[in-house]
C-alpha cells in the first residue's frame, strides 16, 4: 500500500524533506482519555497488548488525535522474554515483575530459542496487520523491540531497578552465562523483528532503556556487540537505535548498520551532528518535562531546539517517552510547532 505521508522514511534515508517529521515515544496510550477507556475496560495491561484489535485501536488514536506522522504498534518489549518462556505480570503502579528469573545455566531452560515466532508473538504481527489497514496509508508504522541488554536486565533481575546490580552482577561473575543468555535474546528478537517487517511495519526502533547503567567497556561487550548483530539482520527497513543514557558511546551507536540514533534529553545534538557529520539521521530530544509548561514556553523551547539542527536529516522526538500526567493540548502545540518551522539548513 502507498504511504501518502513518507516524511518519517525519507528523513531516515536522509532523502529530502520539506519539513521535520515529528512522533513521541510513548505516544500510544498513557497521555490519552480515549486510550484510557479502552484500557479501563480490560482486565489488564497485557490483556490489551494481546488483543490484536485493541492494540490497533490504540496505536491509531494518537494518529487522529494528535497529528504525529508516524504510528508506533502497541505493544511491550517484555513480550519477548515472554515468548522465550519467562512470564512476567504487570503490577499496578510498580511495573512488571518476573516470578521467575535466570542467574545459572541451569535457568537457561526460561530462555527457549527454538520456537515459532508466529506461534507465540503472533497478536503483535496480527495487531500489525490490522493497524496497516485501517490506517490506509495515511502514515508509517514503526515496530520496535527491546535491545538484549535491557532484556537481560529484566530477565535477570526480576523487576525494574535502580541499580540492576544483580544484572550487573552476572557480567563479573559469570560471563559466559551472560552472553550465552544475550546471544539467544538476540536471535529471538531478530526473528521478531523480521516476522514484524514482513506482517507490515515500515520501520523498527530498538530500545535500550538500561544503556545507562554500563560503562563505556561494558556496554561496548554487552550492550553494542548484540545491537549490532540486530542491526547487520535487519536490512529491510530503516532502523532506529535508542540507547537512553548511553553518551559515551552514541558516536560508536552510530558506525552500526543503522539509519537513525536517538538521542535521549541530556544528549547534545549539535555535538552528536559535528561528530558524525551527515552520516546518520538524529531523533529526539527535547526534554519530556518542557511539555509541564505554558503552551508560550513549549513552543518557544520547542523552536530554540529546532533552530539548533544543523541537517534536515532530523526525526523530531522527546528525549524519552512523553510522561502520563502531560495535557494532550501541550503535545499538540508541541507537534504543531514542529509542524509549522521552516528548516533553514
Amino acid at each position: 500500500m502507498e504511504l501518502k505521508n513518507d516524511l518519517i522514511l525519507r528523513a531516515a534515508k536522509g532523502e529530502s524533506v520539506e519539513r521535520y517529521p515529528v512522533w513521541l515515544m510513548r505516544q500510544a496510550g498513557r497521555i490519552l482519555p480515549e486510550y484510557r477507556a479502552v484500557r479501563n475496560s480490560l482486565s489488564g495491561f497485557k490483556e490489551l497488548v494481546e488483543t490484536p484489535e485493541l492494540a490497533a485501536e490504540v496505536t491509531i488514536q494518537p494518529v487522529d488525535l494528535l497529528d504525529v506522522d508516524a504510528a508506533i504498534i502497541f505493544s511491550d518489549i517484555l513480550v519477548v522474554p515472554e515468548a522465550m518462556g519467562l512470564t512476567y505480570e504487570m503490577v499496578e503502579k510498580k511495573g512488571p515483575w518476573f516470578p521467575k528469573t535466570i542467574s545459572s545455566a541451569e535457568e537457561l531452560k526460561f530462555a527457549e530459542v527454538d520456537f515459532d515466532i508466529e506461534d507465540r508473538l503472533g497478536y503483535v504481527t496480527e495487531a500489525i496487520r490490522i493497524t496497516n489497514k485501517e490506517l490506509s496509508g495515511r502514515v508509517p508504522l514503526i515496530g520496535f523491540a527491546g535491545a538484549p541488554w535491557t532484556i537481560f536486565c529484566y530477565m535477570t533481575e526480576g523487576q525494574g531497578s535502580k541499580t540492576f546490580s544483580v544484572a550487573r552482577k552476572i557480567l563479573y561473575t559469570d560471563p559466559a552465562l551472560a552472553h550465552e543468555l544475550l546471544d539467544r535474546i538476540t536471535n529471538v528478537t531478530i526473528a521478531y523483528l523480521k516476522a514484524q517487517i514482513k506482517a507490515g511495519a515500515h520501520m523498527l526502533q530498538i530500545f535500550d532503556s538500561w544503556a545507562g547503567i554500563l560503562g563505556k567497556e561494558q556496554y561496548s561487550e554487552f550492550g553494542i556487540r548484540y545491537i549490532e548483530k540486530i542491526a547487520n539482520a535487519i536490512t529491510e527497513v530503516p532502523l532506529t537505535i535508542f540507547s537512553k543514557g548511553a553518551f559515551y558511546s552514541i558516536a560508536d551507536l552510530a558506525k552500526l548498520n543503522c539509519n537513525t540514533i536517538g538521542l535521549d534529553w541530556q544528549m547534545d545534538p549539535v555535538s552528536f551532528r559535528n561528530e558524525i557529520g551527515e552520516s546518520r539521521t538524529i531523533q529526539g530530544n527535547l526534554d519530556p518535562a518542557v511539555l509541564y509548561g505554558s503552551h508560550e514556553s513549549v513552543e518557544d523551547l520547542t523552536n530554540k531546539m529546532l533552530d539548533t539542527f544543523k541537517s534536515r536529516r532530523h526525526i523530531v522526538n522527546l528525549g524519552h517517552g512523553v510522561y502520563p500526567d502531560i495535557d494532550p493540548e501541550k503535545v499538540r502545540t508541541f507537534i504543531k510547532t514542529v509542524k509549522s518551522y521552516e528548516i533553514n539548513c
